[in-house]
């Protein structure tokens, strides 16, 4: 058991960068799992990392929620949005192949990737913009800024629908889909996004491991998550922290260089 403790750095690295980014950690894990498992299933490999995204969403979720930074009614909103598309995406893995999980998987990051480095700048909204049927949300945050936006809920259900149905199938969390978004769909302020977006994890990530749980893929990869997990807690502080020293703009350029760097790597291994 004792040849797992190096995982616990690695569980730090991830719980930092998943957290400052609001993905979960979910997105560098898996990439990682599937480079030093090379024959395990899917199913196996992706009940980890939704165990360590749980575990880092949860931490995270309380280090934002000290910095006022979750928008709790939106956030109960969208996780309710999740639970049936991550119990779908829970059984769903076991029925691909480990070739076509690495292909779909690099696409993914490839796509999200360029969306985020070619979309244009958000749109600041103006008091006309709203539209009745828009939910409005106005929250200030410890430091005292104050941020008022509107969104479609209609368009934040159906997202995170998808998000969940995609998070539990791959094992990546979601918040690389989720932030963006949030950000250039629902008009969230990048660090409200974030913070937002990791409490919405910590339920899909939740509802997909207690799939896996229940249909005893999980007992195989206890001992790995318990190391990761516990290196993923303390990351996720620090990385909460970060995030208020980084610029809302270079989180998402971050987040868009990974993502394209891991899918490429990804394609080429499967083939």
């Amino acid at each position: 058991m004792w040849h797992f403790l190096w995982l616990i750095p690695l569980g730090l690295i991830i719980g930092a960068y998943g957290t400052l980014i609001g993905a979960g950690g979910g997105f560098v894990l898996m990439p990682v799992l599937l480079l030093l498992y090379p024959g395990e299933k899917p199913e196996i490999l992706t009940s980890i990392s939704l165990a360590v995204v749980f575990f880092n969403a949860l931490s995270g979720s309380w280090a934002y929620a000290k910095m006022k930074r979750v928008d709790y009614k939106s956030g109960l909103l969208f996780s309710a949005a999740t639970v049936p598309g991550a119990i779908l995406g829970s059984f769903s893995t076991a029925l691909i192949s480990r070739q076509l999980f690495n292909i779909i998987f690099g696409l993914l990051m490839i796509a999200v990737s360029a969306f985020l480095l070619l979309s244009p700048k958000r749109k600041k909204e103006t008091n006309g913009d709203i539209i009745s049927y828009y939910f409005t949300r106005n929250l200030t945050d410890a430091n005292g800024s104050s941020h008022t936006f509107s969104y479609n809920p209609i368009i934040g259900v159906v997202s995170s629908l998808f998000v969940g149905y995609i998070s539990s199938l791959l094992g990546i969390g979601g918040g690389i889909i989720h932030v963006p978004v949030l950000v250039y769909l629902l008009n969230f302020p990048e660090h409200i996004a974030t913070a937002t977006s990791h409490f919405t994890l910590a339920v899909m990530a939740l509802t997909g491991t207690i799939v896996h749980v229940s249909t005893g893929v999980f007992s195989r990869g206890v001992r790995r998550t318990i190391f990761l997990a516990i290196g993923v807690i303390f990351g996720a502080q620090f990385g909460a922290r970060l995030s208020s020293r980084i610029h809302g703009r270079w989180i998402i350029r971050g987040l868009a260089i990974a993502l394209g760097f891991v899918g490429i790597r990804i394609i080429i291994l499967a083939l």
